[in-house]
């Protein structure tokens, strides 16, 4: 019982809680749940940021995230971006607007221009309760965690506190908040995803929708796992650079039953193909370009390469490599 002078905590008869539509709410549909919390997991050099820029251009305009999944309800994005100039992340978020189609000046992502955040610090943690309470954004991107504390994230107390922090927004302000997380080396793929984030397990605990990716063998794999719906089949992922104006990432194909099954495409090409396919209509590409889009190792990359290059289909320029037919 509280004793003299304590606030008693508040309560609410059971049958007096208003009840909700049953079934998920998404913001995304069936990637990101409606006022959810989580992350966005994978090894360096995975896309991690691209995914996260490309739900907040599709929350902030109401388009298909990855060209493939609805946002039934947009609303205006407010990011972080730690690791990347200001002119990157314009250059970015420009060209998945260019390739949609949608004017850049009329996309409401607003992005935060602070130097640094530090959010295991009370000041900076009121300072971006108010920046949204300002906005009322519908999501929230901060990337990546390891930028916007000290603490040791091994520590599951200290841990603890800030997860804390992020469900309070989530709570207060009816917003999704998308945290970028890396993964251990040679962390597990699939429904195993979440064990191999970096730091304590409250990590991989705390999301209500998370979402993970791979490198396979030639693409990108995207996986997903929701506390209250089940997860979608692993999507194949490649990042569509054939013209700088409008990179993008893009879903090309998805699991089912053990089988590969494209979502525009009757099968599954060779790499030399999907080579060919990036080299299309004059365009010139560097080697590590292509490895970027096509999201394939060095050495299989070079086999192909030399593959081409001996049926002459195509020749190394001063400036790339250059399709012949």
């Amino acid at each position: 019982m509280p004793t003299s002078g304590e606030q008693a905590l508040p309560v609410v008869r059971v049958g007096e809680i208003e009840s909700e539509p049953s079934g998920q709410r998404w913001l995304v549909e069936e990637l990101w749940g409606a006022s959810s919390v989580g992350v966005i997991g994978g090894a360096p050099k995975c896309a991690k940021t691209w995914l996260g820029l490309d739900m907040a251009l599709s929350v902030a305009t109401g388009t298909a995230c990855l060209d493939k999944y609805a946002v039934p309800e947009p609303g205006p994005v407010l990011v972080y971006l730690a690791e990347d100039a200001l002119p990157v992340v314009r250059e970015r978020v420009e060209g998945m607007a260019r390739h949609r189609g949608l004017d850049l000046a009329r996309v409401e992502i607003y992005v935060i221009t602070a130097p640094t955040l530090r959010l295991d610090r009370d000041r900076d943690r009121m300072r971006l309760l108010e920046t949204s309470k300002q906005l009322r954004p519908r999501l929230l991107v901060l990337d990546p965690l390891v930028r916007l504390h000290g603490i040791d994230e091994n520590h599951a107390g200290e841990v603890a506190k800030l997860l804390a922090y992020f469900r309070s927004l989530q709570r207060q302000l009816d917003l999704s908040v998308l945290l970028v997380h890396h993964t251990r080396k040679n962390a597990a793929g699939g429904a195993a995803a979440g064990l191999g984030l970096r730091g304590s397990s409250d990590i991989h605990a705390f999301g209500d929708s998370n979402l993970y990716l791979r490198r396979g063998k030639e693409h990108l794999v995207l996986s997903t796992e929701h506390r209250a719906a089940p997860a979608s089949p692993p999507i194949y992922l490649t990042l569509v650079a054939t013209n700088p104006d409008t990179t993008h990432l893009k879903a090309v194909a998805q699991h089912e039953d053990g089988s590969t099954r494209l979502v525009s495409e009757g099968k599954l090409h060779s790499l030399e193909e999907r080579v060919l396919a990036n080299l299309a209509d004059g365009m010139v590409l560097t080697r590590s370009k292509l490895r970027d889009c096509l999201a394939v190792k060095n050495e299989r990359l070079g086999e192909a390469l030399e593959s081409l290059e001996r049926a002459g289909r195509l020749c190394r320029t001063e400036t790339g490599w250059q399709r012949l037919d």
